[in-house]
């Protein structure tokens, strides 16, 4: 379908990207903007090596890039690679000890009372209630259509995930006082916390205590407690609900046979909240974003919806179908991966591809550059969505695709994310067209998700049928 884009357009679209530097440049760079953009810090030769330094630090940062080790890495039984203690710093106040941030044998065992919510007869459910998140953000998406305003589109995005996580895990509309409020703090949260400072990266050594501001942590203590009384609202005595919290309520350890605690049921269903809708808002930003400045691309993707539906309601049994309009979140997944980088440390001295790895260094592996990387793909910085469609699924290297990670630890919430934005990508682009204000400068950052460093501002309209 996308060789009608093709034949259109001989030049493939290229969307933005920072400019490349050689090691010190790229270090001098970060260092001069102090906005935290990591991606900036990464070298030219980042995207061609399977293994080298990164920059220059006194923890060393070493980066990997080579797909089996990579692998090898973030599947290690014996946990030599801990998640990273900048990240697990910068997150615990919000998410405490939950499976974003655990390790070991507590990682293992929350995975596993975790993971029956997101079951497939689940995700059928829960897809009653992104319809219903969609279908009041359509009303919305109407009032902007008649009254031809720009507005931003990641703001857009942001509302409508959160929209889908509140009512999939609390039955609740983000329309609610104590939804909205989580939502907004979690804004806060995200802009904030994740600013990380390149001199503290560099000269500070391994385990060193990174002070969190005092209204990110009031942030953070509001988001537990609203979430701790909606908490509340599912085990008082009577409540009947049939969505994500009841599920992980009622897990139970296989070992112990006991269920999380009211504080640890705040951890879990805040990684929910985190994971849950910025992740998600993250990656249809940039396909939205693609599907406003491409409107050939656009085209096929309503070519394929109209054809698969036949014009009618979009169900759950369409989702598996809609393989162009699945391929074109995946393709913005890939050249913007709402995870930028899988930090790990070295818990003890360790040998990575023959090199020696000092107990404390950071290991990074980095999505945004596996996903760009001239080994692995044609055309590396190119959007280029048939490339993840059936018939060329075979060009695909096992272990260099992970926006959701890989092997074991891969996202619990990856399939859900999958089906909630192939329904968002569908219903809008059909009704819908969408146009780019003038004179923008798009810019991606690696915040707590990929996201452009200005918000995107973009107009829309009912589609010219």
């Amino acid at each position: 379908m996308l060789d009608k884009v093709k034949s259109t357009q001989p030049e493939l679209f290229e969307p933005p990207r920072p400019n490349s530097l050689s090691t010190m440049p790229a270090l001098l760079r970060a260092m001069f903007t102090q906005d935290g953009n990591l991606i900036e810090l990464l070298p030219r030769n980042a995207y061609r090596i399977k293994i080298g330094n990164l920059g220059y630090s006194r923890r060393s940062i070493v980066i990997i890039n080579d797909a089996t080790e990579i692998r090898a890495i973030l599947t290690n039984p014996t946990d030599i690679y801990p998640k990273n203690d900048l990240m697990v710093g910068a997150l615990a106040p919000l998410v405490g000890e939950s499976v974003f941030v655990s390790d070991g044998d507590q990682w293992r065992s929350q995975r596993a009372m975790i993971a029956p919510a997101f079951h497939h007869m689940k995700l059928s459910k829960a897809f009653l209630s992104m319809e219903a998140a969609v279908n009041d953000y359509e009303q919305i998406l109407d009032a902007r259509a008649a009254d031809n305003k720009a507005f931003s589109l990641d703001l857009t995005m942001s509302h409508l995930t959160a929209d889908v996580i509140c009512r999939t895990v609390f039955s609740t509309p983000l329309a609610s006082q104590t939804a909205r409020e989580v939502f907004e703090s979690f804004a806060y949260f995200e802009r904030s916390v994740a600013h990380v400072e390149i001199k503290r990266l560099i000269f500070q050594p391994a385990w060193s205590h990174i002070p969190q501001k005092p209204d990110v942590l009031q942030a953070c203590e509001r988001i537990r407690s609203h979430l701790g009384k909606m908490v509340d609202g599912h085990l008082s005595e009577g409540a009947a609900f049939e969505d994500i919290a009841t599920e992980i309520i009622a897990a139970k350890d296989q070992k112990t046979g006991k269920g999380f605690t009211r504080e640890q049921l705040i951890d879990q269903l805040g990684v929910f909240f985190l994971a849950g809708h910025e992740t998600t808002a993250s990656a249809l930003t940039w396909a939205f974003y693609v599907l406003a400045t491409r409107p050939d691309i656009l085209a096929c993707l309503r070519e394929e919806v109209d054809r698969i539906t036949d014009g009618g309601p979009i169900n759950f049994s369409h989702i598996r179908a809609l393989d162009l309009t699945r391929s074109i979140f995946k393709e913005s997944m890939r050249l913007y991966p709402p995870i930028t980088f899988i930090p790990r440390v070295a818990a003890k001295d360790s040998t990575i591809m023959g090199r020696k790895v000092k107990r404390g260094a950071m290991v990074m592996i980095a999505p945004w550059v596996v996903h760009r990387h001239e080994a692995y793909w044609q055309n590396p910085h190119s959007f280029d969505a048939e490339r993840f469609m059936a018939h060329r699924e075979h060009e695909l290297i096992s272990n260099t695709y992970m926006p959701f990670g890989l092997g074991p630890r891969v996202c619990v919430g990856a399939n859900f994310a999958t089906i909630e934005a192939t329904l968002i990508l569908a219903r809008l682009a059909r009704k819908y067209d969408f146009t780019m204000e003038p004179n923008q400068t798009v810019k991606p950052v690696a915040r707590l998700t990929t996201r452009p460093k200005d918000q995107i501002k973009i107009r829309v309209a009912k589609r010219n049928t």
